[in-house]
């Protein structure tokens, strides 16, 4: 596996998953190199392309879960949520920082079945959770999503 290639097709999904939990930056550049040294450690095989995503957002995730639990994240004020920035591309969605804005459950599941394209019964498998709890999710998340980027319209 040319680990090049591999890079250019990973890291703007690592650095989205890891703003959207982390909601920094700095936090999110970190994730991309942090998920990336496991993959050199582990050394992973991959079956195919889905199974490729499927890790690189499992282990993103996991990461950045363990990144939140630390004593550092929990008693430290994170602040304004930063300007995405150098693994943003010029026009990349403007709506990834008002999804920000939603709670964690609402985040992921906006995140894997808008911006990767997952289903339902994929984001259930990921995320570990029934169809049914995800499809609620996804329906409440939208109706917070389209809320908050009215609010945007107006201020903006």
């Amino acid at each position: 596996m040319n680990l090049e290639k591999l890079f250019e097709r990973q890291h703007r999904r690592i650095y989205r998953i890891a703003m959207l939990m982390l909601k920094c930056a700095n936090d999110a550049e970190d994730a991309v190199q942090n998920v990336f040294l496991k993959y050199l450690e582990k050394n992973v095989e991959f079956r195919d392309d889905e199974h490729e995503n499927a890790w690189f957002i499992t282990v993103t995730r996991n990461y950045c879960k363990d990144q939140l639990k630390s004593y550092w994240k929990k008693n430290v004020e994170m602040g304004q949520i930063p300007e995405i920035s150098s693994y943003d591309e010029e026009h990349e969605d403007e709506t990834l920082e008002v999804i920000l804005k939603l709670p964690s459950k609402y985040k992921d599941v906006i995140y894997l079945y808008y911006y990767e394209d997952y289903s339902i019964a994929e984001i259930s498998q990921i995320l570990d959770g029934k169809e049914s709890t995800i499809q609620t999710q996804l329906a409440a998340a939208r109706k917070r999503l389209k809320i908050l980027l009215e609010k945007e319209v107006h201020v903006g």
